[in-house]
């Protein structure tokens, strides 16, 4: 027990593995591009095994709780860090930004759902509806602005789509997942998951927008704090929901077969993706800078509201583990890839100038 309370007493302090960034930058994880966040999902999900007491249903300490607040503050934060002035320049853009928004909201899960009538009814119900739920979940923030920029893209319309993304989703995301839990084998009380949907998430939110006038100042000095604050709660979560799944032996119907083809599942959605808003692009016929930006912004899935959507929609059942997991190895093969994409962008925009 001692180890897990020094565990996560270094997670609060350095936020654990995200040091790394600094500490290794100049060993083989900057060379091998490696995200130091993916790193400490793995820990957390590595502990979650070794180590599940902190986590588990008999614990002294009331992990559901505790992330319940920390889901809370995340979007108070969120709410207190939108930038005002860049969703009123980004309103004009119109065209891009029902593109980006249409492509996260719209075509994504649409894609998933064509392989609905394969699976239903069946033993793979359950993976199906974990990418649908990847799939219709809004796109990032931080790694969205900061990879347009990279790449030279439109960044006050990467700012834009990322903050309202972000808004939107509290509305799109369960009404993509409400109609096929319904239908799954898992018993969900709608109304509890509505009550914690507006009292974590709305409220909260709103909370935020309200007092921007007078805490942004304060939000916006201690940004990297709040980031870190979000990533510590994310991988609370995940710890939680996987010493959940452990413990109640979800995992045993997945074989390693299972998970190398959802991996493969996982690049084919992003090359599709990222292939079709390119394509959307061109016929709406977006400058270059747009065109990255759509591409960038529309498949990019945000695990920050991942692990929170997933705690509010389906915290109350076993199967929050199995959920996360292709969002997961998005989240990992998206920054990746892209981190890639735009390093390239970048290179060719210096021997332009």
């Amino acid at each position: 027990m001692e180890v897990l309370y020094f565990y996560f007493y270094c997670l609060l302090k350095n936020i654990s593995l995200l040091s790394l960034q600094v500490r290794f930058r100049k060993t083989m994880f900057k060379k091998l591009k490696i995200d130091s966040f993916v790193l400490a999902i793995i820990i957390s999900i590595i502990v979650a095994y070794f180590l599940p007491q902190l986590g588990a249903s008999d614990s002294p300490v009331n992990l559901n709780k505790v992330s319940s607040i920390g889901i809370s503050l995340i979007f108070f934060f969120y709410g207190l860090s939108l930038d005002n002035q860049a969703i009123k320049n980004g309103l004009k853009n119109w065209k891009l930004h029902v593109s980006v928004q249409a492509s996260t909201f719209l075509l994504f899960p649409l894609v998933v759902m064509i392989f609905y009538p394969l699976v239903q009814d069946s033993s793979y119900e359950l993976i199906w509806l974990s990418f649908l739920f990847m799939a219709a979940l809004p796109s990032t923030v931080s790694s969205s602005v900061v990879m347009v920029s990279m790449a030279k893209g439109n960044l006050p319309a990467a700012i834009f789509n990322a903050s309202i993304s972000g808004i939107l989703g509290i509305i799109f995301t369960p009404l993509w997942l409400m109609p096929f839990a319904e239908k799954s084998s898992v018993e969900f009380d709608f109304s509890a998951i509505y009550s914690q949907l507006i009292t974590e998430i709305v409220i909260p939110l709103t909370l935020g927008l309200l007092l921007r006038r007078f805490l942004s100042k304060l939000a916006g000095k201690y940004k990297r704090q709040l980031d870190l604050f979000d990533k510590f709660v994310i991988l609370l979560i995940i710890y939680k929901s996987f010493v959940q799944s452990f413990e109640d032996k979800i995992f045993s119907q997945l074989k390693l077969l299972d998970m190398l083809v959802m991996i493969v599942v996982v690049l084919i959605l992003f090359f599709l993706i990222y292939g079709i808003t390119g394509r959307i692009s061109k016929i709406l016929k977006f400058n270059h800078a747009d065109q990255i930006t759509n591409q960038y912004c529309g498949t990019k899935k945000s695990l920050v509201h991942g692990a929170v959507f997933s705690e509010a929609l389906f915290g109350q059942t076993k199967i929050v583990g199995i959920l996360l997991l292709p969002l997961m190895f998005y989240h990992a093969f998206q920054i990746f890839i892209i981190s890639i994409f735009a390093a390239k962008e970048s290179r060719k925009h210096r021997e332009e100038r």
